[in-house]
């Protein structure tokens, strides 16, 4: 644990001396580096989806730099410090989790989930769990988020042959608004085909996110490869019908097999 302690003192100090002296972290605000954190979190993602520790670990690294630089800066306008940061998530940890520094009995996860919705609730006074799901997240992730928050107070279907029936109800009436020509209705439809899927998969213990993800990266290495058969042929992707570069990818899945 000493290690971990001199490590980050180090950090913070070099976090500060660069505060000071370096043109470019001089400049910067909240505002300049909001986007360079959402940066770094999905390149955090990127490298847990590849398995990467080395990247996972470079990548902790730098989100670990920005939250020492937000409270610096709040530091340098008097708001809170790093220590402020700190103290406050332990309480948070410790208050949320009275089942294990109080005498609050659970039976499994679900039990905490909820005890920690309404925890939440509770603490910041809001009218909706639902209050605390960022407007700016992803809209996939916050329909997950969204069901997640909804479970996690009891909240569902009863079973996962009832949720599946919604997905099916879903996709009739997104049919059937594609066949009457109201394009205007259909998108909404759509929305809630992919919004019940999310549901549905969160149930069965798939995370969304995670499984669309694995297709995009499935999808982008065989097409690559359909591109790299077409380029030693020294032909390019507009020689060929659509026809002939599904049979291209048609055969790209094959030789996976």
């Amino acid at each position: 644990m000493s290690d971990v302690k001199i490590a980050f003192e180090k950090l913070v100090s070099i976090m500060l001396e660069l505060r000071e002296k370096c043109p470019w972290d001089k400049k910067q605000t909240n505002e300049s580096l909001r986007y360079l954190t959402l940066e770094e979190c999905y390149e955090l993602s990127d490298a847990i989806v590849e398995n990467d520790s080395e990247g996972v670990k470079e990548e902790l690294g730098d989100v670990i730099l920005h939250v020492i630089f937000y409270s610096i800066i709040a530091s340098e306008k008097k708001q809170f410090n790093l220590t402020d940061v700190l103290n406050a998530q332990i309480k948070k940890l410790i208050d949320r989790h009275p089942h294990i520094y109080s005498n609050v009995n659970v039976k499994d996860e679900s039990d905490v989930k909820r005890n920690w919705e309404l925890l939440k609730l509770k603490e910041k006074q809001k009218k909706s769990i639902l209050s605390g799901v960022p407007r700016s997240l992803p809209s996939m992730l916050k329909s997950y988020r969204i069901q997640e928050k909804v479970k996690g107070v009891g909240f569902d279907f009863p079973d996962d042959h009832v949720a599946f029936d919604k997905i099916i109800e879903e996709i009739q009436e997104f049919k059937d608004e594609i066949h009457n020509d109201n394009l205007e209705k259909a998108e909404q439809e759509l929305g809630d085909i992919l919004f019940a899927l999310i549901g549905y998969a969160q149930m069965n213990g798939i995370n969304s996110m995670n499984a669309l993800e694995k297709t995009n990266q499935k999808f982008i290495n065989r097409f690559t490869k359909v591109e790299e058969i077409i380029s030693n042929k020294n032909k390019h992707l507009s020689d060929y019908s659509k026809d002939e570069l599904s049979a291209f990818l048609r055969k790209v899945k094959s030789d996976e097999l």
